[in-house]
């Protein structure tokens, strides 16, 4: 019975030795849009949120990135699906792009504001950092909405203390060479514009987010 016993305690020691130890994941991205972030009307590898992945390997970051992102999306409901996504991929960095569609549709400002407000709250809560992607609407709306509407960016970052691209279609939506035939998504050229556009503001954020 003795030599059983050391045979088993042996073998157990083996198996402590030779077992791989499990390395961390990489630190996560987190990406909650609308048809701007799934990449409407262009190729996948084509969406800004591909051309990231691309960008990170080529400068030495580990980050994934997780694309949770919806065609349709509200903030309204991009909020009501964030808890999930936090909890199931522990984001060191949240990018939310979403308010287009609040919008178009012509919802209050003030719901949209409360909406993204949370959604950087809950983002915080779980620890990562959060940057807010800025929208400007068409003039056709009329030059009240659409200055409340370009204001609301502003003040959740001012008062949240997220970090803020200003306006992520700049140099994109008021060329018709980087829009589709729609009008409102943008095409490959773009989609790499609006990347040059979001770089500047998120890459102070992958620092000391490990990865790198």
């Amino acid at each position: 019975m003795r030599w059983l016993l050391r045979w088993i305690l042996v073998s157990a020691i083996g198996l402590l030795v030779v077992a791989p130890v499990a390395s961390a994941a990489p630190p996560a991205i987190l990406v909650v849009g609308d048809s701007i972030s799934t990449g409407y009307g262009v190729a996948v590898e084509e969406s800004w949120v591909a051309k990231l992945r691309k960008r990170l390997a080529a400068r030495g970051y580990a980050h994934r990135v997780v694309n949770a992102s919806v065609s349709g999306d509200t903030t309204s409901s991009g909020l009501a699906r964030l808890p999930d996504a936090l909890a199931q991929h522990d984001p060191a960095v949240v990018i939310i792009e979403l308010g287009g569609n609040d919008g178009l549709r012509g919802q209050p400002a003030s719901a949209m504001a409360d909406n993204l407000a949370e959604m950087v709250e809950q983002s915080q809560a779980a620890g990562a950092r959060a940057l807010l992607l800025g929208l400007r609407l068409p003039p056709n709306y009329g030059p009240a909405y659409t200055e409340q509407f370009a204001e609301v960016y502003r003040k959740v970052a001012e008062r949240s203390g997220a970090a803020l691209v200003p306006r992520m279609l700049e140099g994109v939506g008021e060329r018709r060479d980087r829009m589709q035939g729609d009008g409102i998504h943008p095409n490959a050229s773009g989609h790499s514009r609006i990347l040059d556009n979001i770089w500047p503001h998120l890459r102070p954020l992958l620092e000391g987010s490990g990865g790198h």
